[in-house]
Order: structure tokens, then sequence, then C-alpha cells
């Protein structure tokens, strides 16, 4: 089985070195979150490890620590669902660090039963989309200042499972967890692109991704049919360690600093030729800059913040 799915999917490498530069990455304890942490920290950067639960972080950042030989990795609190939580680790970053070079929002939660988070936000949309929105808007001077410098959005291809609803964004009137999966990936690749046309010129870049179908926690939440589906099929997915080769693309890859807005995702062929990625088609509302304006307009709003 192993086998059969190192074939299908290769692995991407570049000899990038990232020396005296800082990232966090968002849900750096397991899955792809952790393997691009591993790859960086071996690349000679700074990590922080923005997780959710500390022990499952420093657990991760100690195996980190040892497998990369790189001592200059971090475990801070960062819940998603909470936005006292992020401003408590934006303003920790503001005032401890003194760059950051690269904000990978990795983090995410996927198809799971109706919740809210501690701010009213329907689970899926607050965390996917407006926890890392937030994150992003309160890290922005700072990564401005250390610029050039990079915005990496890990979305999904499932987009295109839904749509944005903006007169109800909370999916209170009605509820599909995989509808409400891809309305917040979608919510990703468009704030993607407004986020890209809000920083041109600032030396700042910011993309979006789809990481492929990766076998990892992100499951865990999905219904019985679907977790036996993904296991039949598992020997034609990828690993974490693949899964995390878009991630590591979009940060490291020197040919980017070109492009800014642009979705990504490197195919199996890709990966077994090892050869760069090419921004990816995307779905038509995917590519809809009204609604891109209103959504952004919509999760100022709801965040209470003005985004100049």
């Amino acid at each position: 089985m192993h086998s059969i799915r190192s074939f299908f999917c290769g692995q991407w490498s570049s000899s990038v070195r990232l020396d005296d530069k800082t990232v966090i990455i968002t849900g750096a304890n397991t899955g792809i979150g952790k393997e691009t942490a591993r790859d960086l920290a071996r690349r000679g950067a700074r990590v922080i490890m923005a997780c959710r639960d500390l022990e499952k972080a420093e657990a991760a950042r100690k195996e980190l620590m040892e497998d990369s030989g790189n001592q200059n990795i971090v475990s801070n609190k960062l819940d998603l669902s909470d936005t006292k939580s992020i401003r408590a680790f934006a303003e920790l970053v503001n005032k401890e660090e003194k760059q950051v070079n690269i904000l990978i929002n990795n983090a995410g939660i996927m198809m799971c039963p109706y919740s809210k988070t501690a701010d009213g936000y329907e689970m899926q949309f607050g965390v996917n989309h407006l926890g890392h929105f937030l994150l992003t808007y309160l890290l922005l001077d700072l990564i401005k200042r250390s610029a050039p410098a990079r915005i990496i959005n890990v979305a999904s291809v499932a987009h295109t499972w839904g749509s944005i609803h903006l007169d109800d964004i909370n999916s209170e009137r009605s509820y599909s967890p995989r509808r409400a999966y891809g309305q917040s990936k979608l919510a990703n690749i468009l704030c993607t692109r407004s986020l890209a046309k809000r920083l041109q010129g600032t030396d700042v870049t910011v993309y979006s991704l789809h990481p492929g179908v990766v076998q990892s926690e992100l499951f865990r939440n999905v219904s019985k049919p679907a977790q036996i589906a993904f296991k039949v099929f598992s020997p034609f997915t990828k690993t974490t360690v693949q899964g995390a080769q878009t991630t590591i693309h979009c940060a490291v890859e020197p040919e980017l600093d070109k492009e800014s807005g642009g979705y990504y995702r490197l195919k199996l062929k890709d990966l077994i030729l090892n050869s760069d990625c090419a921004p990816a088609r995307c779905s038509r509302e995917a590519m809809d800059d009204e609604m891109a304006q209103k959504l952004w307009e919509l999760s100022c709003q709801m965040l209470g913040i003005t985004w100049d």
C-alpha cells in the first residue's frame, strides 16, 4: 500500500535556505502542518508553531528540534475558534518577534457536526476563514516590515463544494457539513485574491493552495461511510509529507516572488518529476471579484475590524 502511494506521489525538493527567517505555521503539531514545520526547520528558519493543544505542540516541537537539529522552534497557544486567543497570540508575536517572513495559515477543521465558535460563528467558517483572516490582519504590519514576505492560505479543491451565502453565512437556516466546509475553503481563495490586490507594491505576496487528498486527522469528523471510502482509496492518497509539498513550494520557491494571489496545486506527476507547480484551475465562483469584495466587507464587519 505504501509503495503504491510512494510511486504515485513523490516529493518536491529544493535547496533554498531560510536562515534568519521567521515562519509562523498554524496547526503545526499534526498532519501537513507538522511536516511543513519539519521541512522549514531543516532549512534553518525560526519556526513558531501556533497550536490549540499546547501539550501536543510541545511533544511535536521536541521531535522537530531533534529531527532537524534546529533549536529555534517555539510553540505558542492559538485557538482559532476564539478571537480573544487570536488577539493574545498576535499581541505576543508583535511584542516579541522582530520579523515574520512567512505566515502559513494551515490549521483547519473539516465536515464537523454543527457548532459555533466562542464568538458565535459557524465553526468551520469561523476557524478556517475568519480566524485566519483576523490573524493575518493583526500580524500584517509586522509582515510588511519584514518584506519580502509571504502569506500562504491552505485551501482545498473542496472549495467547489460550496458557495458563499452572504445572507446565511453561519449556516443557521440550513447546515450541511460538506457545503459549510466548501464555503470556508472558497472564502480562503477569494480572500487570497483580495489580499494580493491590497498588498500590491508592498513586497508581500499571497498564495492559496490545494494540498491534495491527504491521510490526516482532518478526516476525524467525517461520517463513517466517508471514512471507509477514504480507507479504501488510501493507497492513492498522499502521505502527510507529500501533502505538505505544495505549501513548502509556495513558501520557498524563488520564482513565486513575481506572482501573487494565485491558487496552486502540485499534481502527482509534478511530484514524481520534481517539477515546478503552476497555478491550478479553481471554480468560477473562486474567481468572482465582486463576491470577493462583499465577503471581505462582511468578514471585517463580523470581526469588528477596519482594513484600510
